[in-house]
């Protein structure tokens, strides 16, 4: 977390003087699409199903 603070600081100084902001929205829209694809990523591990043999390795450990 402390990262995202050092990664924007970096960006901001990276503006050119005319006030191009296109650094800026290109770190914002990485971010976005990192952030979407670890949520899919998430999304698909916690919908899957276990496995019958793992469920029964679990069951023995009771």
């Amino acid at each position: 977390m402390g990262q995202d603070k050092n990664d924007t600081a970096q960006v901001t100084g990276a503006l050119k003087a005319d006030g191009d902001m296109r650094p800026a929205r290109d770190a914002a829209n990485r971010d976005r699409d990192m952030g979407s694809a670890l949520r899919s990523v998430y999304e698909n591990t916690v919908s899957e199903q276990v496995p019958d043999d793992l469920l029964d390795l679990l069951g023995k450990l009771t």
